[in-house]
């Protein structure tokens, strides 16, 4: 299972995603959804693979 974390600019977590059943399925996910989050106060994201218990890789939202 894998889900997104969300995190502030404070570097504090303020939510989560549900569960994918794989990291493709999340990813695309992810970008269907980024810039709702975003405008929400999400300022970066985490992946996680709860079946492994990894993190696999953190990604900022803004726009550069």
């Amino acid at each position: 299972m894998f889900a997104w974390t969300y995190i502030d600019g404070s570097g504090e977590e303020v939510g989560r995603s549900r569960h994918f059943s794989d990291a493709e399925t999340a990813e695309d996910w992810m970008g269907n959804c980024w810039r709702d989050l975003a405008e929400n106060g999400v300022e970066e994201v985490v992946l996680f693979d709860h079946g492994r218990g990894q993190r696999l890789y953190r990604m900022g939202l803004g726009a550069e």
